[in-house]
C-alpha cells in the first residue's frame, strides 16, 4: 500500500512522471516498429523484411546455378548473362544507384500481381514462364543481391534492436514500484463479505482470516465455523450460484495487534499511548462502555440461567460468568469483593496476559497446571520487585498493579495470593486454548479456598482501598490538568475531593494513600487564583459579574476554606486562607453602592467563620476508578508538565 500512503507522495509522483515518459518512449518506438512492420505507401502494407527477401529471390533467380528461364525465348542470347558485359556496362554501379535499381523492382514487385507474368515495354516477345530479370550482367546482380541481403539483415536487426528497447522499458514501467522504500508497508486479506442473492434484496455473510488458528472462519449469522480458502474461493468469485463476494478487507501485516498471539505483547497499548492524551482518554471510556455492556449482558445471562432449573447439564460457555454462578450463594461480603477484584483482574489483563505467555513451554510439556504454577512464581516475583523500587516525581508502581499497592502496604499473604489467582482466573483471558486451560486451573483452585483460609471482609477492604487509591489519583490528575489549562474552578472540585478521600487511606497508613503535600500545593494555588478572579468580578460593578464573583464565593471558595480549616492544616493552608479572607475584609474601609454593601454583609460572615457545619461542596463529575486507565502514562505526563516542561492538554 506504499504507493497509495501520503508520506510517499512524492515519491510516487516522481514514479509516475518517469513511467509516462517511459512510455511516452515506447509510443515513438512502436511507431518506428511499425515503419517496418507495415511498410508502404498504399492501402496495402506489408513488413519490410518479407517484402526485402521476395525481391531478393527474384534478382537471385539468375546468379549461376539458377534454372535457365525457357528454351522457347527469341533471341535466346537476350535472356543470358554476359560473361563479358559491353563496355558501357563496365562502369561502376554507386549505391545510390543501385538503390534505385532496388525501388524499381519493389515498385514492380507491387504492381505486377504474383501469378502473372512481367510486361516489359519492349518489342511482343515470348514471355518466360519464370520471373527473370532482362539484360543485366553478373556482376550487377551481385551487387544487387549483396545489398539486399544487407539491408534485410540491417531491417531484422533494427527491429530485434526495436522490440528489444520496448520490452526493456515495458519491464521498467513493471518494476517502476518495485523500489524497496515502497514496499514497507504490506497487506494481507483479512475479511471477503459475500452476498447471495439479487440487488434488492438477498443474504449476507463473511469469511475471516484468524490469526492465531491460521485459518478461515466464517460468520454466518449466530453461526462461526471454521472454513477453507477454497470454500470461500467457491462462495466469492460466482458462477456455480447466484453469490460472490462484494467487499474485500486488507490489514496492514506489520500491526500484530490484529493477532491474539501478538495482542498480549501490549501491542495495543503502546500505540495508544502515543496518541494525544485527548484521544487516549476517548478510547479508554470507550472501551469501558463496551465492558460495562458486556458485564451487564453477562450479569442478565447469569440471572436467566439461575432460574432456568430444568436444565441442570454444565455449560461451557466461556462468555458466562461461571464465578458469578458460584458466588450467587455466597455472602454479600464475597461478592462485593469480587467484584472489585474483577475490576483490578480487568486492569491487569495485560501484564497477566504477557505472564501466561511466559509459560508457554511448561503448557506444551505438562499442560495448564504447570503452566499456572510457573506463570503464577513468575508474576509474583516480578510484582514483588516491583514493590521495592524506589518511588520517583513521575513514577508511582503503585499504579502498575494492585499487588504493588497490597505488597508495599503489607497486606496478608493469603489476601495476595488470592488477588494473583483471580486474575489468572479472569474470563478476559480466553485469548487461545493455553489460555483458557490456565484459567480453568484457576478457577478450580478458587473453589479449594475455604471460608476460613481468606477472611473475605478483609479481602473486600483491601481492594475497596485500592479502588479509592486510584480514584484518588484519578482526581488528582485530573485536577493538575485543569490546573494547567488555567481551568481553576473545576481544577478546585477535583483536587479538593481528592484532598479528602486521600485523608481516609492515609489514615491507615502513610503509603495507602496519594502525595497529600502535592494535592495541598495546588489546591491552595487554585484557590488563591480563584479568590482573585472572583474579587476581580466583585470590584467590576457589573451585576452579572458581581453575581458571578459571589457564586464562586459561596460555591467552591467557601466550603474549601472551612474544610482546610478542620483538617490537620499546614502553616502555607493557614497563610493562603489569611491572604483571601483579609482580601475581602479589606473592601469593609471603602467606598461602595448599597448592594455591594449587602452582598458583601451576607457572605462576609461565613468567610470568617471556621466552622464546618452546613459545608455543602459541588462533587466532580463521576469517574469510574477501575476504568482501565493507563494512569502510569497519564501520571507520568502531569509531573513532567507541572515541574516546568509543557502544559497537557485536556479535553
Amino acid at each position: 500500500m506504499d504507493r497509495f500512503l501520503y508520506g510517499n507522495k512524492k515519491l510516487v509522483q516522481a514514479k509516475r512522471e518517469e513511467i509516462k515518459k517511459l512510455k511516452d518512449q515506447i509510443t515513438v518506438l512502436q511507431q518506428k516498429l511499425e515503419r517496418y512492420t507495415r511498410y508502404g505507401s498504399g492501402a496495402s502494407r506489408f513488413p519490410l523484411p518479407d517484402m526485402l527477401q521476395y525481391v531478393l529471390e527474384f534478382a537471385g533467380s539468375r546468379l549461376p546455378g539458377a534454372p535457365p528461364c525457357t528454351q522457347d525465348l527469341t533471341p535466346v542470347a537476350e535472356c543470358q548473362i554476359s560473361e563479358t558485359p559491353p563496355m558501357q556496362s563496365r562502369v561502376t554501379v554507386t549505391q545510390a544507384e543501385s538503390a534505385k535499381v532496388v525501388a524499381s523492382a519493389l515498385a514492380t514487385s507491387r504492381q505486377e500481381p504474383a501469378n502473372e507474368p512481367i510486361q516489359f515495354p519492349r518489342l511482343p516477345v515470348k514471355v518466360p514462364e519464370g520471373h527473370v530479370p532482362h539484360e543485366i550482367t553478373k556482376d550487377e546482380i551481385s551487387l544487387v543481391v549483396a545489398c539486399l541481403q544487407r539491408w534485410r539483415e540491417e531491417v531484422e536487426q533494427d527491429i530485434k534492436d526495436l522490440n528489444a528497447s520496448i520490452a526493456l522499458l515495458s519491464q521498467s514501467i513493471d518494476q517502476m514500484y518495485s523500489d524497496p522504500l515502497l514496499h514497507q508497508v504490506p497487506y494481507h486479506l483479512h475479511a471477503v463479505l459475500v452476498h447471495e442473492g439479487q440487488a434488492n434484496a438477498g443474504h449476507y455473510w463473511a469469511y475471516i482470516y484468524n490469526q492465531p488458528r491460521k485459518s478461515w472462519l466464517k460468520y454466518n449469522d449466530i453461526s462461526v465455523t471454521e472454513s477453507s480458502w477454497e470454500e470461500l474461493e467457491r462462495d466469492s468469485f460466482g458462477g456455480l450460484r447466484n453469490a460472490s463476494a462484494y467487499c474485500l478487507m486488507y490489514i496492514n501485516k506489520k500491526l500484530p495487534h490484529f493477532a491474539a498471539a501478538d495482542y498480549v505483547n501490549g501491542q495495543t497499548q503502546r500505540e495508544v499511548e502515543s496518541l494525544p492524551l485527548e484521544l487516549q482518554h476517548y478510547i479508554q471510556e470507550d472501551n469501558w462502555r463496551l465492558e460495562q455492556e458486556v458485564a451487564e449482558w453477562e450479569e442478565q445471562s447469569s440471572k436467566m440461567a439461575q432460574m432456568d432449573q430444568s436444565s441442570p447439564a454444565e455449560s461451557q460457555d466461556l462468555s458466562s460468568s461461571d464465578l458469578g454462578q458460584e458466588l450467587s450463594s455466597s455472602s454479600s461480603s464475597e461478592r462485593v469483593a469480587h467484584s472489585h477484584s474483577s475490576e483490578h483482574a480487568m486492569i491487569a489483563k495485560e501484564q497477566t496476559a504477557q505472564a501466561i505467555a511466559k509459560a508457554a513451554d511448561a503448557y506444551e510439556k505438562a499442560g495448564g497446571l504447570a503452566a499456572l504454577n510457573k506463570a503464577f512464581h513468575e508474576e509474583y516475583s516480578r510484582l514483588y520487585s516491583l514493590s521495592t523500587e524506589t518511588p520517583t516525581p513521575q513514577n508511582d508502581p503503585r499504579l502498575q498493579h494492585v499487588l504493588v499497592y497490597f505488597l508495599q502496604n503489607n497486606a496478608p499473604k493469603q489476601v495476595v495470593e488470592r488477588t494473583l489467582l483471580e486474575q489468572f482466573a479472569d474470563k478476559n483471558l480466553s485469548y487461545d486454548e493455553r489460555s483458557i486451560s490456565i484459567m480453568k486451573v484457576a478457577r478450580a483452585k478458587l473453589k479449594e479456598i475455604g471460608p476460613d483460609e481468606v477472611d473475605m471482609e478483609e479481602y473486600k477492604k483491601w481492594h475497596e482501598d485500592y479502588s479509592l487509591f486510584r480514584k484518588v489519583s484519578i482526581y488528582l490528575l485530573t485536577g493538575l490538568e485543569l490546573y494547567q489549562n488555567k481551568q481553576y474552578y473545576e481544577a478546585l472540585t477535583y483536587l479538593v475531593y481528592a484532598y479528602q478521600s486521600n485523608l481516609t487511606l492515609r489514615r491507615k497508613g502513610a503509603n495507602r494513600g496519594a502525595n497529600a503535600s502535592l494535592i495541598a500545593l495546588y489546591r491552595r494555588k487554585c484557590l488563591l487564583k480563584l479568590n482573585d478572579a472572583a474579587a476581580a468580578l466583585f470590584e467590576s460593578s457589573n451585576e452579572l459579574s458581581v453575581d458571578e464573583g459571589v457564586n464562586i464565593l459561596n460555591e467552591l471558595i467557601i466550603p474549601c476554606m472551612h474544610l482546610i480549616i478542620n483538617n490537620d492544616t499546614s502553616k502555607d493552608d493557614l497563610d493562603a486562607v489569611e491572604i483571601m479572607r483579609n482580601r475581602w475584609c479589606a473592601y469593609l474601609g471603602k467606598d461602595m453602592n448599597e448592594d455591594l454593601q449587602l452582598k458583601l454583609s451576607e457572605f462576609l460572615p461565613r468567610l470568617l467563620d471556621g466552622s464546618s457545619e452546613g459545608i455543602v461542596l459541588k462533587e466532580p463529575p463521576k469517574i469510574r476508578p477501575n476504568s482501565p486507565y493507563d494512569l502510569c502514562s497519564r501520571f507520568a505526563a502531569v509531573m513532567e508538565s507541572i515541574h516546568g516542561a509543557s502544559t497537557v492538554t485536556v479535553k
